[in-house]
């Protein structure tokens, strides 16, 4: 299922929300332009476990900052359209909320907070792995689940592909949310032993953090297990 949108309002302009989706765009567009140059720049900027953990080291024309800033760009690179587009449709639903419920700047240390982690439970993982990790996935997947205590009674517009049977119907959060993670945890089973490309164990890391640093995070006046109004409209 692909959200589309929720029914839940906020009281503030989400802005680092907003300027994260923005960072990311350009970067990625900067990505694009970088003709024949694109993989130096994966390779320097990205998550590598076995550079991380020193086992391996990167030649000298691409180790242009420590190993362990990459856990921070990282998070600004993405590896083609469908793998951005995914992300900031993810962020932009459930990001502006779990701003509001904690304000600007704690949301943008949450953000790197739960990337870094994921990041780090990657590497923790596949220790030897010299294959970079990219993506602000592992960061977005904190964001969901911090939304998901937060509000798992917001209602969620997803659109489910059944061919001609597909349409867009309205869902609990905790449904689509946990429809997610189950899905995170049958890939990391699964597909993760045949050797695929996506880091299965950095979102549910980040999944995790999320719904661990929630309750520190969050303002003191914010509920969790909130029941939104869905009479207001979303500013």
């Amino acid at each position: 299922m692909i959200p589309l949108h929720d029914d839940n309002p906020t009281s503030i302009n989400p802005y680092v929300t907003v300027i994260t989706i923005v960072l990311c765009a350009l970067v990625f567009l900067w990505e694009l332009s970088l003709t024949g140059a694109q993989e130096k720049l994966i390779y320097a900027f990205s998550v590598i476990p076995a550079a991380l953990l020193r086992t391996q080291h990167l030649p000298p024309e691409l180790a242009l900052i420590p190993p362990e800033l990459t856990l921070v760009t990282s998070m600004f690179l993405h590896g083609g359209w469908m793998h951005l587009i995914g992300n900031m449709l993810y962020l932009w639903i459930f990001g502006n909320n779990v701003e509001d419920a904690m304000g600007h700047v704690r949301f943008i240390l949450f953000y790197i907070v739960c990337g870094v982690i994921a990041a780090l439970v990657h590497v923790w993982t596949n220790p030897a792995s010299p294959i970079p990790t990219l993506g602000a996935s592992g960061a977005i997947s904190g964001v969901l689940g911090a939304y998901l205590l937060l509000y798992p009674h917001a209602r969620v517009m997803v659109f489910i592909p059944l061919g001609l049977l597909s349409r867009a119907v309205y869902l609990p959060a905790v449904m689509v949310l946990g429809f997610w993670f189950v899905f995170q945890i049958i890939n990391s089973v699964v597909v993760s032993s045949e050797g695929g490309g996506v880091a299965w164990g950095a979102h549910i890391g980040g999944f995790i953090a999320g719904m661990v640093l929630i309750p520190i995070f969050r303002y003191k006046h914010v509920e969790l297990f909130h029941r939104p109004n869905p009479t207001h409209r979303r500013r």
